[in-house]
């Protein structure tokens, strides 16, 4: 497939948005969700994936050769645009605030969360306060991070919707299983239907 570029045009306002959140075994997840996603899937995209620095990069750069989004490492302050996956930066948190503008990132480098930067739960809790239509993914992945965000997100945004990995697909099933004991979780999906789940959600918001 092409690599794609992102292309600035004349648009509505974002309004939806999908997060991400993967640790052990994700690149190869995120690799399927994304791939699943149809042609000129319109919400935007934010990933946090436990990497390495210097690894976050060459995973945008091969994620954006399976998707027709634009794949990027997010930079400080730039604003999210439709057709378009953000992926938080090895090293640094990643929010999403709300400006005059729109909806900017903002990259920090706080202490880690739970003995991660970036971190899940820094996103989701970032995303709770905001007026927009989420949906959270949590994917393969060691430990818990994304539960607490999951439990902020949805005190103040009871519509979000939470989808998790299945046990069955999950290289390693602890993000996903802290993720539904929280009884929060509205779908447990393996790997190869997450895609399509999030594709139907996007569409009834208008997406």
């Amino acid at each position: 497939m092409e690599v794609h570029e992102n292309v600035d045009i004349q648009e509505k306002a974002v309004t939806h948005l999908i997060a991400i959140g993967s640790s052990t075994g994700g690149p190869k997840a995120l690799q399927q969700v994304l791939s699943d996603l149809p042609k000129h899937f319109e919400t935007p995209i934010l990933i946090v994936q436990h990497m390495p620095a210097g690894f976050t990069k060459m995973l945008a750069q091969r994620l954006n050769m399976v998707t027709d989004c634009f794949v990027k490492e997010a930079e400080q302050g730039e604003q999210i645009k439709k057709r378009t996956v953000y992926i938080a930066p090895a090293g640094f948190h990643m929010k999403l605030e709300k400006q005059q503008t729109g909806y900017t990132i903002s990259l920090t480098q706080l202490p880690p969360v739970n003995g991660h930067r970036p971190s899940v739960n820094v996103m989701l809790k970032s995303l709770a306060n905001l007026d927009l239509a989420i949906v959270a993914v949590i994917l393969t992945g060691m430990g818990n991070d994304g539960t607490e965000g999951i439990k902020m997100l949805k005190s103040k945004q009871p519509s979000a919707v939470i989808i998790a990995e299945a046990q069955e697909t999950a290289v390693v099933y602890g993000m996903p299983k802290s993720a539904a004991a929280t009884n929060l979780v509205d779908y447990m999906l393996p790997l190869h239907q997450i895609g399509e789940k999030v594709k139907k959600i996007a569409s009834l918001g208008g997406n």
